[in-house]
């Protein structure tokens, strides 16, 4: 049997495993969301694979992505970061991290979970899309717009709506697998 994947997934194994177990699969857990909400920040500009041949890099960098902790980051972290070969020296983008951090804990104060607040968006249950190919997957959508424009008006960086909209593929938000991709078929029952 041919085993049929999203045509972006190529053939390099730690695409193959991100595709087969996480790309796509709702996250409700804060700790993930806000893991995928730095990532993908970092990513911006770069390609994904890039990010997560360096995610465990990040992880420890990153005090594994607790959002308490790196809230509180202080000038002696941002040092330790940017001299960091293993992850990406992004000035911005390492501040973002921190920033994101402390809009991530607001959000989590008025709501209860960042999750809930995010989740809220799509009424708590995926997207589900039937697109046929690749180039049919928009790179955002009026809805990853809403949510931008949101999160920037509650302080968050490195949220456009192109990196909202591969948060939303990430964690399940929306399903973007393409009709034929067998981890689709296997989601869908």
């Amino acid at each position: 049997m041919n085993f049929k994947r999203c045509e972006w997934v190529g053939n390099d194994p730690l695409y193959v495993k991100y595709h087969d177990e996480e790309w796509g699969r709702p996250v409700f857990d804060d700790e993930t969301l806000f893991e995928f909400l730095i990532l993908e920040g970092f990513q911006a500009g770069l390609s994904w694979i890039t990010i997560l041949r360096k995610r465990e890099n990040f992880r420890k960098a990153f005090d594994n992505f607790d959002f308490h902790k790196i809230a509180g980051y202080t000038d002696d972290d941002f040092q330790r970061l940017i001299q960091n070969d293993g992850i990406i020296r992004n000035r911005l983008k390492i501040k973002a991290a921190v920033t994101n951090a402390q809009a991530f804990l607001r959000v989590r104060e008025e709501f209860g979970s960042f999750s809930r607040f995010i989740w809220g968006f799509v009424n708590g249950s995926p997207i589900v899309n039937h697109f046929e190919s690749l180039k049919d997957i928009p790179a955002s959508t009026p809805l990853s717009d809403k949510i931008s424009k949101d999160l920037k008006k509650r302080g968050f960086k490195f949220v456009g709506s192109t990196i909202v909209y591969a948060h939303m593929q990430a964690t399940g938000m929306v399903n973007d697998h393409v009709v034929g991709c067998a981890i689709r078929e296997m989601s869908m029952g």
